[in-house]
């Protein structure tokens, strides 16, 4: 990106969180903000997780007052991805309005799921992650209104669809404005490389080549992929090419992927007497894939059969598209194109190690802190994150790690490229590199009790095996789960796993000690990851409670989690130098 490229998308985005810090705490006026502010949730433990953390933001005065902030979550059984989510949160709108719906501005904000790829975000969810920005301190759902904070007043009554874990930064000329005013879905389109379309969805536009681009301009899609092969990009003519010009892009050959769209109140009336039609859902909709697609003149049923990016395929899926594309074919696909636009996603351990510490031009372009809300942070840290925590001034934090909600106490070291969540970590002790430690309060046996689960950062909480006999195809910290086991004093066939018993993971096993207080949870968890790590043993206290980090958010005891952060929060404002 050229400088003046750069510049510019620093400054439009410094001007939209200044709009956004106007009106955090204050009364908005009619056109000014949204209407309602819708977030998803996976199921009712984390909707109302969600409703109490929303409700003590309002209190505090951290968002804006007057909008309608609502929380819907998903039905019990099974997943029915964003676009079953879209379809239920329109119904309980449809429900709590009625006809006054169609008067109205609402964003919705796709929160659900159990965030397994940064489970520093499980319990609280992603929509209320932490960024070393603004004060009061943002999370992303303040992040979230403040990108979007000219849309309101520049938008026909309708629903516009986002997602938690990613962050659109664009600029635009000063007299224009991004508006949502046309009749069926209007979505805006960030230039990409070709190999970030493979993961996304990609807009086939009627555009030749040209030596120069507007910051923004408008175009009518012609069709829509989702996560297509650079072949099929070729082959649908949805690769363009660039000769120079004011642009976002450095490389000629570009594609326009997708973040954020907007669907008119027709639209959205015609989605939900669709879900009245279908009934309950039994599969996974995509609000991209199973929507977009169906968008466009060049628009083919073809993709309804095609299930490769499709996370469990049910018998119903093809029907069930077949009866959108239907229903939406001849729908308007507008596209708003941000030629000076950058798309972030920060939904793994990884990625938000990365954007927080390393990434130079997402700091700059946000205004990122290395620390923020924190008390007694050594000046001589520098590349990592330090946010919401206390620290004593003789701690150590290497490049490359986020420290957040914690304490740190006297002589504590924190190696690179870790993640410290939510725990308070008792003099003297040393976290290795490239660790992921996060404590929970849980409910156990009718008392408050806590968890410190542990896993590299690039560990994949996700893959699963059959039975405890393959034990050693899951990895944590690169050792085969048998050989931990045997660092630990435990054997296979003790090994217990929460949930379905045919599906063995990380996500599941029953290996983090159940503590009555958070220092000692934190040490004992640190003992067991120091013995893997050194050929030594630590085995937990005979008799004592093991969890998986799946008991951890089915016992999860919000309320005390609230509490600590409380009291964090009141020892910073307070501006203690011991803890």
């Amino acid at each position: 990106m050229s400088q003046g490229c750069s510049r510019k998308l620093k400054t439009a985005t410094r001007e939209k969180l200044r709009k956004m810090n106007l009106l955090r705490g204050r009364e908005v006026l009619p056109g000014e903000f949204w209407d309602v502010v819708a977030v998803t949730a996976v199921d009712g433990s984390q909707r109302d997780s969600y409703e109490r953390q929303i409700r003590e933001k309002i209190e505090r005065k951290e968002l804006p007052l007057g909008a309608q902030y609502k929380v819907f979550s998903d039905p019990p059984g099974c997943k029915i991805g964003n676009g079953g989510s879209t379809l239920y949160a329109l119904q309980q709108l449809n429900d709590i309005y009625g006809k006054a719906l169609s008067n109205l501005r609402i964003l919705l904000i796709h929160a659900g799921g159990f965030s397994q790829r940064l489970p520093s975000a499980s319990a609280v969810g992603k929509i209320l992650m932490p960024l070393p920005l603004g004060d009061p301190i943002y999370q992303m759902l303040e992040l979230k209104l403040a990108m979007y904070v000219d849309f309101p007043s520049q938008m026909k009554p309708g629903l516009l669809v986002t997602c938690a874990d990613d962050i659109e930064l664009y600029s635009i000329p000063e007299e224009e404005r991004v508006s949502f005013d046309k009749p069926g879905f209007t979505a805006l389109a960030h230039p990409s490389p070709l190999s970030m379309g493979t993961t996304h969805g990609v807009f086939v536009l009627d555009l030749h080549e040209r030596s120069s681009f507007p910051e923004m301009e408008s175009a009518s899609c012609l069709s829509f992929l989702h996560k297509p092969s650079i072949d099929k990009m070729r082959d649908s003519g949805a690769v363009c090419r660039k000769q120079g010009g004011l642009f976002s892009m450095s490389d000629s050959e570009f594609v326009y992927t997708d973040s954020t769209y907007y669907m008119d109140f027709d639209t959205a009336k015609s989605l939900l007497n669709l879900l009245n039609e279908l009934g309950p859902l039994n599969c996974e909709i995509d609000a991209y894939g199973d929507f977009l697609q169906a968008l466009g003149p060049k628009a083919t049923i073809e993709y309804t059969k095609n299930t490769a990016n499709v996370t469990k395929e049910e018998s119903s899926l093809v029907e069930i598209r077949q009866k959108i594309f239907f229903l939406l074919k001849g729908t308007p696909l507008n596209v708003i194109l941000l030629n000076n636009s950058k798309f972030y996603h920060i939904g793994t351990t990884t990625e938000y190690l990365f954007h927080l510490t390393e990434n130079e031009a997402f700091r700059s372009e946000l205004g990122l802190l290395s620390s923020a809300f924190t008390v007694n942070v050594n000046e001589n840290f520098s590349g990592c994150c330090i946010m919401h925590s206390v620290l004593d001034l003789s701690c150590s934090i290497e490049a490359g790690s986020v420290v957040e909600y914690s304490r740190l106490e006297a002589g504590v070291s924190v190696g690179g490229g870790s993640i410290i969540s939510s725990c308070w970590v008792s003099s003297g002790l040393s976290v290795p590199a490239g660790a992921f430690m996060h404590t929970l309060c849980v409910s156990h046996q009718e008392q408050t009790t806590f968890v410190t689960v542990f896993f590299g950062i690039k560990d994949n909480l996700k893959k699963s095996v059959a039975s405890p006999a393959h034990l050693e195809e899951l990895l944590l910290f690169g050792f085969n789960l048998t050989k931990c086991l045997s660092h630990w004093g435990m054997e296979n066939e003790c090994l217990k796993f929460s949930g379905d018993a045919s599906s063995c993971s990380l996500w599941n096993a029953r290996l983090f000690p159940v503590c009555s207080e958070q220092q000692s949870s934190f040490s004992m968890s640190l003992r067991m990851l120091q013995a893997i790590l050194s050929g030594t043993t630590s085995s937990p206290p005979r008799g004592t409670a093991l969890m998986s980090m799946q008991d951890c958010l089915r016992h999860k005891n919000l309320e005390e989690m609230l509490k600590l952060k409380r009291e964090l929060h009141h020892d910073i404002k307070q501006g203690k130098h011991s803890i």
